[in-house]
């Protein structure tokens, strides 16, 4: 697991996360400053979750490999439901606000949070980041995390949902590479179906590795480009916006 060593700033970067390979003789103390580094993060996503269900916010953790197509998907949701409920962006990367830019021209309020050196975002990097958001009574906020299957997994937000966006580019084998990733998404979308058969997929094998991990998630295929699918993407978050918790007076 990588440690955190401190929360992010919006517009700049993080304190950093370390990558360390213990001994044998640290191990316990490595395995203590894990669960001390994820029991706070737990307890910031609390307060996030309390927070966004006061003002009945949905908000959606995108999860995915760099490039799989999640800005992409988020600028063409942006413009296809425009109009019909509020929505607004934290961009996670660990330079440059370019995603967050992107947003902002598909017509979508954006907060940037850079990383440095951190390969993901924590529930107190978010805290900050919706604190200069403000986003308003019951509207969706999209969480574009970090690209990387790997640390986002064990960090809770305080979103609703996890959702992982996986392209046929990286491979119908990704889910049984990547398990507590794909046992912790909510939603799985299948980018780029526009691509085969110019690139080998075999997309029955990818959902049997989805449903080995997680039978209760659900696989839809999707063409950000095209907006094959998407409709589909479209009403799932529909439903999850109907199940919010209601506003706190």
């Amino acid at each position: 697991m990588c440690n955190s060593n401190g929360p992010g700033h919006t517009h700049s970067h993080a304190n950093g996360h370390a990558h360390a390979h213990a001994s044998r003789a640290e191990a316990p103390t490595r395995v203590s400053v894990e669960k001390d580094v994820l029991g706070k993060n737990d307890r910031l996503a609390d307060y996030n979750r309390g927070w966004l269900a006061g003002r009945g916010v949905l908000a959606l953790n995108l999860v995915s490999s760099p490039g799989a197509g999640k800005t992409a998907l988020l600028e063409r949701t942006l413009r296809d439901l425009a109009g019909t409920v509020p929505m607004s962006v934290i961009e996670g990367d660990q330079e440059t606000d370019l995603d967050a830019q992107r947003i902002r021209a598909a017509g979508g309020r954006a907060v940037q949070l850079n990383t440095g050196a951190g390969c993901h975002l924590d529930a107190a990097m978010v805290a900050r980041g919706l604190a200069e958001l403000d986003p308003p009574v019951r509207s969706v906020v999209f969480i574009e995390n970090v690209g990387n299957l790997v640390c986002p997994a064990l960090f809770d937000l305080g979103e609703r949902a996890k959702v992982v966006v996986c392209s046929v580019t990286e491979g119908d084998d990704k889910p049984l590479k990547y398990p507590h990733m794909f046992r912790a998404g909510a939603l799985v979308l299948l980018n780029k179906t526009d691509l085969p058969p110019y690139v080998p997929f075999d997309p029955a094998r990818f959902r049997d590795g989805v449903r080995q991990l997680n039978p209760a998630a659900r696989v839809i295929a999707v063409s950000a480009l095209r907006g094959e699918g998407l409709a589909e993407w479209y009403d799932w978050v529909r439903e999850q916006t109907g199940a919010r918790a209601p506003v706190v007076a």
